[in-house]
This record gives structure tokens, sequence and C-alpha cells, in this order.
């Protein structure tokens, strides 16, 4: 379970649960909210209010109303109003409002491009509470996702910065949702660790929504642990306790888990008494979500008692409600394919259970013919069975080749991106290093060697170039002829991506001197030329069947006069990149003064290497 606090309000608290690979975010207020939200529409509506007072009054319309719709229209509202007004952080809670709006309706594409529109404006005017509350948000959409490797990356981000901005309820709603991801990879001594640290807070601070949850998930994980008593003992309080608040959605969860525990203990009357209750309150509050699970869960249950028919109509009914909860184009499709496949297979089931009552009564009648019958329907389907195993199996052999050469070509953001929407967008990065190197004297020594001979020294060169690359965090870009292009701080932000870069190139120089001193290597001997800028690029993708990773941007382009204004072994860097090197004390420079760049006029430029 899921909480998130609104850092304008404290009582005014949502929450969310994750379950399974598809999980949907809830969101709840106290009735007393709506009550607000209404007194303060019929405010807004009349014009009752002075000109200062609007911005704050659509944004408690925005946090107070329980209506999807209108606290989306009134996040826009605010947004627009806050922009004309320049309020920052009227504008950001309205990106907050907008991104939890999406969220309740399950667009979750939507609610990252506004959280990520909110996580803009509190990095670029310095508010590190609210950066520390989004990058949580952020966190919680990855999770709803299923991509954990990011929400365990914006969980981390947002703790760090909470440990010192943030005041305790909200560093303990993200404890919280910390320890919620740990238990649902199952990590469960961490997830116990942060749910504890969350916990006593509640406890401290008197909140009786953060308490609920608290206990609810404490049931989850002894019942992850099989403690069953225990495990009953927290869901319990913590659904009378959410009931008397009012928070359905978090007691519809929890009911279904108690269902959980009594399966667990073949306790089956009490297990369906839990499971009905959680599907009541899920259709009548219409949280299609948890109703897909309660079916899920009534499926697995009449499956394991026998009763396939029954499972399968479930089994349904939680198709067709969890197909219903998701928004991407990607996923929805993937989800077609194996849906189709998993409805194929339980109906393969009832049609053969179907078909052994039929023979056993027309075994009465003609048991030797049946027999052969039987004999040869089994060999059918075994043939069957086995071309589609065969089958399945070339099938995802293909798709990892096709998905390892993808992200070969691309970097490995790049591609997701590539195969989730069949497009990338282009991206502006405002600080990345760009290297250029080039090989002294190339054409001449090409000319003295065969293509053979050429190809497999160039190879040995860039397969070094790419090893050193790699071994700082850095991404290869491309190679044109024998020429060498890679860059730091895309896709993801790399820290220290400058002195990382500079690393990278004074150990290619290194190698290639060694290499051309090396009486033992017997392909081409070269000198090599190595520039670096730092600067401002757009990334993206080009061309539509053979695709190609590249960037753009002048910040190129002087990163390839530097290594051409450059001398051979040695690497040339511009004043940008100086500028963030000398804060470093592993460099020593040599100023060479403004030198002549073709294009660009005079530049800066200076030789770097370690300090001796």
């Amino acid at each position: 379970m899921k909480l998130q606090s609104n850092i304008f309000t404290r009582n005014n608290i949502k929450a969310y649960l994750c379950i399974g690979f598809f999980c949907m975010l809830a969101q709840f207020s106290y009735s007393q909210d709506q009550i607000l939200s209404d007194s303060l529409e019929v405010i807004f509506k009349n014009g009752d209010y002075s000109e200062d007072e609007e911005l704050d009054i659509l944004r408690q319309l925005a946090e107070s109303e329980t209506d999807v719709n209108k606290m989306i229209s009134y996040s826009l509202q605010l947004i627009v109003a806050a922009k004309e007004k320049d309020s920052v952080s009227y504008e950001y809670s309205g990106y907050m409002q907008k991104g939890n709006g999406h969220k309740l309706l399950s667009e979750v594409s939507k609610a990252l491009e506004s959280y990520f529109d909110a996580l803009d404006i509190a990095k670029q005017n310095g508010l590190k509470t609210e950066e520390a509350t989004v990058n949580i948000a952020i966190a919680d959409v990855y999770s709803i996702m299923g991509d954990l490797d990011s929400s365990f990356d914006y969980y981390r981000q947002g703790l760090k910065l909470m440990e010192s901005t943030a005041d305790p309820l909200t560093l303990a709603y993200a404890q919280f949702n910390f320890g919620d991801e740990y238990l649902n990879v199952k990590e469960l001594d961490s997830a116990l660790y942060y749910l504890n640290k969350a916990g006593k807070i509640f406890e401290e601070e008197n909140d009786e929504n953060g308490k609920a949850y608290y206990l609810g998930n404490l049931g989850l994980v002894f019942a992850e642990k099989d403690e069953y008593e225990k495990a009953e003992t927290h869901l319990n309080e913590a659904i009378d306790l959410l009931e008397t608040l009012g928070d359905y959605y978090g007691s519809s969860i929890y009911l279904s888990a108690m269902a959980d525990v009594y399966a667990s203990k073949n306790e089956d009357q009490k297990a369906y008494s839990f499971l009905n209750r959680s599907l009541d309150m899920a259709k009548k509050h219409g949280l299609k979500d948890q109703i897909s699970e309660a079916y899920a869960q009534l499926s697995s249950i009449y499956e394991s008692k026998g009763n396939i028919s029954k499972a399968y109509e479930f089994y349904r009914l939680h198709v067709a409600y969890r197909d219903s909860v998701r928004d991407l184009e990607s996923i929805q499709k993937l989800a077609k394919t194996q849906t189709d496949y998993q409805v194929a297979q339980k109906q393969l089931e009832v049609d053969l259970v179907n078909q052994q009552k039929k023979t056993q009564r027309i075994l009465l009648w003609a048991g030797g013919l049946v027999l052969l019958f039987i004999i040869y329907l089994a060999y059918s389907l075994f043939k069957s069975n086995k071309f589609m195993k065969t089958t399945n199996a070339i099938i995802a052999t293909e798709k990892q080749r096709s998905d390892d050469l993808l992200t070969n070509i691309l970097p490995e953001e790049t591609a997701e991106e590539l195969k989730e929407f069949g497009e990338v967008k282009a991206k502006q990065f405002d600080s990345v290093s760009v290297l250029f190197t080039d090989f002294k004297g190339f054409t001449q020594e090409a000319g003295n060697l065969s293509p053979e001979k050429l190809v497999e020294s160039i190879n040995f060169y860039f397969s070094k170039f790419d090893e050193i690359v790699k071994k700082y965090d850095l991404e290869k870009i491309k190679t044109i002829g024998d020429a060498y292009m890679c860059a730091g701080g895309l896709p993801f932000h790399v820290e220290d991506h400058t002195a990382k870069m500079c690393q990278a190139a004074l150990e290619i120089t290194e190698f290639v001197k060694k290499t051309k001193r090396s009486i033992n290597h017997k392909l081409a001997k070269f000198d090599i030329r190595v520039g670096i800028n730092t600067g401002s690029v757009v990334a993206g993708v080009v061309g539509t069947t053979k695709f190609q990773y590249d960037i753009w941007g002048d910040a190129v382009n002087i990163a390839a006069r530097m290594e051409s204004s450059g001398e051979s072994g040695k690497v040339n860097i511009s004043e940008s990149t100086y500028q963030i090197l000398k804060n470093y004390d592993v460099f020593q420079f040599t100023p060479r003064g403004e030198i002549e760049a073709k294009g660009k006029g005079k530049i800066q430029m200076y030789f770097v290497d370690y300090i001796d």
C-alpha cells in the first residue's frame, strides 16, 4: 500500500495500493474535503473573491475535489493562472494535482508528463522539499508500470532530499512507500525496516490514516512470512480503522488480503466472505483494478477446488477489468496477445473436461470405439501441444535476438522508448561532454595495408575505446572512418561526466601511445588527437530501417574543432570544459591561448593531463 502526502495541506491524505503485474492509483479524501470543495466551488463560480485570492482558491479546489475530472480541470486552470501571475509554487501545485488526477484515471503516461513538469519547476527554482515530493510521486508511477529499477532510483533520490528538507509526515510517507516497494519484490527485511520507521512517525504525529496503512502492510509482510495469526490481527485492525475513516479503496484491498490469509489456511467460507465484501465495496465505488483483483482471486480459488467452469467465468471478468485500466498502447497490445493465449488455454481446459464427461457416458455403450477415439485425441493434443511449445520457443528466441540487437545499436532507455511507442522523441540535454578522436596519418597508412588488415587494425583500437567508454559510464555515439565519437551525461544523468570524459580521453591516448611503443603489436600503429567540449546538445534517433542514435548542436561542432585543432598524443579541451575540470585536484592544464577554429573563430583552448 502506497501513501501520498500533499505538501500544502496535511489533512488531505491520498492512498493507493500496488499488487501483481499491473496496479493502479486510487485516491481518497475525507468527506470534509468534498464539503470544502463544494463551498469553494460556489465562491469561485460567483466570483466572490479578490484577484489575490484566485490562485489559493484554485489550489484548494484542485486538492480537495473528489471528482477526478473536476480535479484535473481545476489543476489546468491553476497552471494557466499561475503562469500569468508568474507564481512558480502554484504552478508546481497545479502540475502535481494534474498528475494525481491522471494517476487516479490510470493514465500513467499523462501522470508522468505532469510530474516531470513539476520536477523541472522545482529544480529550476531550488524548491528542495517540492523536488523531494515529486520524486516520490514519479517513483510511485514507475512502480505501477512495473519498472522497478526506475522506481527504486526515484525513491532513493526523494528520500535523500527529504531527510534534510521534509517535515516528519512527508518523510514518513516516502519511507512507507519505499518499504512497500521492497514488499513488492519480496525483500521483507528491508520492507519491515522502512515500514517501522514510517510507523513510528505516524504514531508520534497521531496520523490515523498513516497508522491504518502501516498496520495493513505489516499484515501483508506477515502473510508473506506465513505468520498467518499476526497477519490476520494486523489486517483486521487496518480494515476497521480504514472503514471508520471512510477509506474504501484501502479497506477493499486489505479485505482481499484477508481472503488470501484464510485461503492459505483452507478456510474457504471465510475466504469467500472477505472476497465478496471486497468485491461489493469495489463495485460500489468504481474501483476497477480491485474488482479485477477480486475476480482473479475467485478464479484461483474455484480452480483449486476443481470447478473449472466457474474459474473460467471469473477469469474472463478479471481479464476484462484488468485491460480496462491500462492506457499505454504498447502494453495494451502485449496484454491482448497474452490474454488471447491465456484464455485459449483456459478454454482448452474446459473443453477437455467436457469431453471427458461426454466420453464417460459414451463408454457405457461403446467402450472399445471410445478408447480408440481417446487414443487418437490424446495423440493429436500431444502433437498440437508440442508444436505450440516449439513455436513459442522460436518466437521467444527471435524476440530476444531482436531486443539484443536493438540495445546494441541504441542506448537502453532509447531502445525501450522505440519498442514501446514506435518512435523516439528528441531530447534536450543542458550539460553533455562530447569527445572526438582522429588518427594522424591514417589515410597514408591505410594505403599501405590490405583491406582485411585495415579493418582488423581499426577494430583493434575501437574495441579498446569501447571498453574504456563503458568503464566510465559514457555513451558511444558513432564512428566515421577513423574518427570515434562519444558523449557523457546522456541518455541518463552521470555524476562528474566531464571529469570521467577527461579520464577516458587520457586513457585512450595512453593506450595508443603504449600500442605504438609495443614491439609485439603487428597491426597498424598510429598517433591520435583527442578533443573535448562541454555544452548543450539535442539527442535523438534518425532513420526508419537502420536506426542511428546521434547528437546535434554547437557543442558537438566545437568538440570536433577541439580535436582538429589539437596535437598528437594530447587531449585538447575548450574553455567550458576547462571551467569544470579546474575544480578537480587531479588535472593540470597548459593554456594555449585563443586559436582559430574553422567556422567558429578564435576559441580559448587548453591541453589537459594528470598532475605529475
